[in-house]
């Protein structure tokens, strides 16, 4: 989702406003404003849709969702759950803080700053390239919450975001396509199986509807999740095609039915079998 005018480049100052630990990055730092920043009002009522869709989104995030300006569409976007009663912060940068130690975001921890401020609301926004990329409101004083507090957010496709940081545990992995474009987590991603799950030496592959796994230790083996083997020294079919996605080394390969998912990598071809059936652990 776009504002109706481009943005200019932000250019961000080292000074902190207070916040960032000692030593790290700072949560909120001063820079130039963009020339057509959000002007819409903070307070828009939102509604809680069940369902994943951009325009869900978008109504359960208000201004955060309406601040964003995303190459594709929006991500995330969520709005008020509220914090409790002694959770409120004495500034709006505090609920900021709180935002991130309340939702575990897949967004930046530091680097925000200040693109709206009201007297009982402040808009934060992380931007690239002048143009909002994660947005968050915190309100102050609202029914039965005292003190500062996150109340939506919202975020575009981690793709959009630099690769300094979305490179780390707690993010998904980030393919690329043939000319090196990051491209979309809402069209293919991967990331390693949960250690609390005992998946750890598993990986995940997401691609439009389809999830493929690679196994090698037979995790699943026996539980029939999975729409065959994992073999890790195949060959291509005469059928199959690159698709131009790569991860590091990997390169993906799809014949038309796309029952195996064919992953090319420096020491040969390994075959991920698809996912037949959902499978969750506790």
């Amino acid at each position: 989702m776009r504002r109706g005018l481009a943005a200019a480049t932000v250019l961000v100052a080292a000074a902190a406003v207070g916040c960032g630990g000692a030593g790290g990055p700072a949560v909120v730092v001063e820079g130039t404003p963009p020339a057509t920043p959000y002007r819409g009002p903070l307070d828009i009522p939102t509604k809680e849709v069940d369902a994943s869709t951009p325009r869900a989104m978008r109504t359960a995030s208000g201004a955060a969702g309406r601040a964003l300006e995303c190459d594709g569409e929006i991500y995330w976007g969520t709005g008020p759950d509220g914090w409790s009663e002694d959770d409120g912060g004495d500034s709006p940068e505090d609920g900021l803080r709180l935002f991130f130690h309340m939702f575990d975001p897949e967004v930046p921890r530091s680097g925000y700053r200040v693109e709206r401020r009201e007297a009982d609301r402040v808009l934060y926004s992380y931007d690239v390239g002048g143009r909002t990329k994660a947005a968050v409101v915190v309100a102050r004083d609202q029914q039965g919450r005292p003190g500062w507090g996150p109340e939506t957010n919202a975020a575009c496709d981690p793709s959009e975001l630099p690769a300094s940081v979305t490179t780390g545990a707690g993010w998904p992995e980030i393919w690329t396509d043939a000319v090196g474009r990051r491209v979309p987590v809402s069209k293919i991603t991967s990331s390693a199986g949960a250690e609390h799950c005992g998946w750890q030496s598993a990986h995940f592959l997401r691609f439009g509807e389809r999830t493929y796994v690679r196994d090698p230790h037979g995790v699943f083996a026996g539980d029939d999740v999975l729409a065959g083997r994992y073999h890790g020294d195949s060959t291509l079919p005469a059928d199959a095609h690159d698709t131009g996605y790569r991860f590091r080394d990997w390169r993906l390969w799809l014949t038309d039915d796309r029952g195996t998912a064919y992953v090319r990598t420096a020491h040969g071809v390994e075959a991920w079998p698809r996912e037949r059936r959902g499978f969750a652990c506790d």
